[in-house]
């Protein structure tokens, strides 16, 4: 952050500057991070001006719209104020033939326009393909972006998955400009192969799940509960993966030398931000203190060499394990 306004990038190819801390909007739809108030969802958008972002991804089945909703709401009056990411592709998908009901371009843009009904906006900045598998729409979903993109109701398309391969094939033709991913410091698979391939062809990184879950808040113990309607109910449900957030929290107490001046959460948001591959996260926020408390993980100076390799030994350069929905 300079002279108190925070740092922005440039979104790959589609030219877009954002916040290299932005909001994510999941949690907000209600029905997998446990009780929401729409109020205070409002109230985290509005603050999020205030402090001077503006770059918001949604998607079509977080609440089943009710988070594109709410940003539509929020954007009344003033949608120039916003820059705005959604996605499509989960909506109706098949799991019998293993393919999204976007199977023709035709198909796809009719449903952007349910997008863009629920937003009540004309355009998009950026729209993403949710699926994050090759499947047999592919090519008709990447027909239909470029359609949207000729006729002005996107300004640029990408795609939200950790697998390379499929990130190749969606864009073989190099005219996507983002990627939607899944990197934290419990998961930096992404270092590898896809980071450098992101440079190479000018796309920008939007990534998800930098706190992990919330598991590099530090704020979990064995003994935490998660509420009705929160899917991390099932890191107690099941054995296995209780035993894999058991070890997530024992790497989480060695970072916690590092959070002297500063939130672990902060030294999360620091870290996926410091890689020069990386365009902005987008953590969600519930309340109007979590959002502050993210947004000022921008203040910070960057990670220290010393810092870095305390955070290797951890989890080595291209380790982790992958955080489920990665």
């Amino acid at each position: 952050m300079k002279d108190g306004k925070i740092e922005k990038r440039t979104l790959g190819k589609s030219g877009i500057e954002v916040p290299v801390v932005s909001v994510g909007l999941w949690a907000i739809g209600g029905d997998q991070w446990g009780p929401t108030e729409d109020q205070e969802s409002l109230n985290v958008i509005d603050r999020a001006l205030e402090l001077g972002v503006n770059f918001f991804d949604t998607a079509d089945v977080y609440g089943g719209g009710h988070s594109e909703e709410l940003l539509g709401q929020a954007m009344k009056g003033r949608r120039d104020q916003f820059i705005v990411a959604t996605k499509i592709g989960w909506m109706n998908f098949n799991d019998q033939r293993g393919c999204s009901a976007y199977d023709t371009p035709e198909k796809l843009v009719a449903g952007v326009e349910t997008n863009l009904r629920r937003l009540e906006t004309d355009y998009i900045d950026i729209i993403q393909y949710h699926v994050d598998f090759q499947e047999p729409s592919m090519e008709a979903v990447v027909e239909g972006f470029q359609k949207l993109q000729e006729d002005g109701k996107i300004r640029g398309y990408g795609v939200s998955t950790s697998n390379f391969d499929y990130l190749q094939a969606f864009n073989q033709d190099n005219k996507a400009s983002t990627l939607q991913i899944d990197y934290s410091i419990l998961h930096r698979f992404p270092e590898n192969d896809i980071f450098p391939y992101c440079q190479e062809k000018n796309l920008g990184i939007l990534v998800r799940g930098p706190l992990a879950m919330g598991i590099l808040t530090g704020k979990f113990t064995p003994d935490t509960r998660f509420p009705e309607g929160d899917f991390r109910q099932r890191w107690h449900e099941n054995e296995d993966e209780y035993q894999v957030f058991l070890a997530d929290l024992e790497r989480v107490d060695q970072l916690r030398p590092l959070a002297e001046d500063r939130t672990l959460a902060q030294l999360a948001l620091q870290f996926a931000i410091t890689h020069p591959a990386v365009t902005c996260v987008i953590p969600g926020a519930k309340t109007v203190r979590q959002l502050e408390e993210n947004i000022a993980a921008a203040k910070h100076p960057p990670l220290s060499a010393s810092e870095q390799a305390h955070i290797d030994q951890v989890v080595p350069q291209g380790g982790g394990r992958k955080i489920w929905p990665a």
